[in-house]
């Protein structure tokens, strides 16, 4: 068993009969079960949507070196330069390079996994620069000292007590501050950041070929004020976040905001296609795109799991999946939790270390029936599966048992071989698969087939 699995076993045992977690989680995914069920009415026909969404999404992915070298051929044209990184390791120096040469201090940073996956707060604190979290659900799990519990919402496992508490213990707010005190109170010191940092940091949620166009959407308003008011603005992104043209946002983004977090369309949402011009007097006066591989590249190279490629970060199939409901996700112990999670950090992370991650399913598939691309994401877990066991990862005695599982269940006379009670024994050695909060339940002493002939 790899130390992964056991920290993940542990953490589930503890997580899912933890009551107050399980009370915090259920109240918040009410909330959303609530607004994006009235966001999936909106749409008179959704399938359809969901249909032409994936086509999007396929179409850049199957053609996704032609449109990321088109991408970067028109956002150059603009002014903006382009560094391709292969991983985290190149993506954190060419950070630091941009930084160091414009002699940076002060990052403010909009929200943004593909930062996360590369860890990039920790290896900025380490050369003394400062970043700042400035979508308040990441802002909150930084003064935790956490990582985001969930893809759009941070700090979803977080009670509006458990943030007043945060507060009054960092910056001697009021006990019991009101959610509309504290935000206020977040927002007027954000504010003195925004207008004093050296570099603004975001990620982007579609990266448009044809003109060459960074695409953020958002509720807060923090993403366009980090690009707005520091001087240098540094874009990080997987390379799969490209779309072919401009008109399709009129659907991606719809469809985005929707899934994500129920609305007709977000709040706000921008197109960015450059550094500001000599003729305009606000924006970046330098603007850099870091394109992260990451290890992409080699899913994209499976015939059977590439497609996994044309997510969009929604989060619908963590608020569907069974699993994420009970354990949490902070228990995947990755940047990416939920289905989605299971299926690529196996890829990212390696599969000897992470495929139990594909285990973690129920197979409902209720994931892929939510996703507004149509990712068969429950069938790419069993396909992880399988590769998991062709890999051997499954350990010595998981293999053989499965070899001896295969061997008696294959034919039926094998199976009679053994009477029930002998069968009962074997199995009551395994009670503890159960958990010790459930019990066997009491066996027959006769097989099932003897059973089955005696009543013809």
């Amino acid at each position: 068993m790899s130390e992964q699995k056991e920290i993940f076993l542990q953490k589930s045992e503890e997580i899912a009969f933890d009551k107050k977690h399980r009370a915090i989680i259920k109240f918040n995914m009410s909330k959303y079960d609530a607004a994006v069920d009235r966001g999936m009415k909106r749409y008179s026909n959704l399938d359809l949507a969901k249909t032409r969404a994936s086509f999007v999404k396929s179409q850049a992915i199957n053609h996704l070196h032609d449109y990321l070298i088109q991408f970067e051929k028109n956002i150059t044209a603009h002014g903006a330069s382009v560094i391709w990184v292969e991983n985290t390791d190149e993506a954190i120096e060419a950070v630091k390079k941009i930084m160091i040469e414009n002699n940076s201090k002060t990052v403010v940073k909009s929200k943004s996994m593909t930062t996360e996956e590369i860890d990039l707060n920790d290896h900025l604190e380490e050369i003394g620069v400062e970043s700042l979290e400035t979508d308040l659900g990441e802002y909150i799990v930084q003064l935790a000292g956490e990582k985001p519990y969930h893809i759009v919402t941070p700090c979803m496992h977080k009670s509006r007590g458990d943030i007043a508490e945060l507060f009054t213990e960092k910056f001697n707010t009021p006990e019991g501050s009101a959610p509309e005190y504290l935000t206020a109170w977040v927002r007027k010191k954000l504010r003195a950041k925004f207008t004093t940092a050296d570099v603004g940091i975001t990620g982007a949620n579609f990266l448009v070929a044809d003109v060459g166009g960074i695409c953020l959407t958002e509720n807060e308003g923090n993403a366009l004020m980090s690009v707005s008011f520091p001087k240098i603005h540094i874009v990080i992104a997987g390379i799969e976040k490209v779309i072919p043209r401009m008109q399709d946002l009129g659907l991606m983004w719809p469809i985005l905001a929707a899934h994500g977090t129920g609305q007709q369309i977000s709040v706000y949402n921008s197109l960015i296609t450059g550094p500001k011009k000599s003729s305009e007097v606000d924006g970046p006066e330098k603007m850099f795109v870091i394109l992260l591989d990451n290890k992409r590249s080699e899913l994209y190279q499976n015939d059977e799991q590439y497609s996994v490629l044309k997510c969009i970060r929604c989060g619908a199939c963590l608020n569907a999946c069974p699993v994420y409901r009970n354990i949490g996700g902070y228990t995947y112990d990755a940047t990416y939790s939920g289905p989605i999670g299971s299926v690529i950090t196996p890829f990212f992370k390696g599969l000897k270390e992470y495929n139990h991650l594909s285990s973690a399913c129920s197979v409902c598939g209720k994931c892929t029936e939510v996703c507004p691309v149509k990712i068969p994401l429950h069938h790419m877990l069993l396909i992880n599966r399988r590769d998991a066991v062709r890999a051997g990862a499954g350990g010595f005695i998981w293999n053989s048992g499965m070899k001896g599982y295969e061997f008696a269940f294959s034919k039926r006379s094998r199976l009679d071989l053994m009477g029930g009670k002998t069968k009962n024994t074997f199995a009551l050695l395994g009670a503890n698969a159960l958990g010790d909060k459930k019990q066997i339940p009491k066996l027959a002493d006769r097989s099932f087939s003897k059973q089955w002939t005696s009543k013809k």
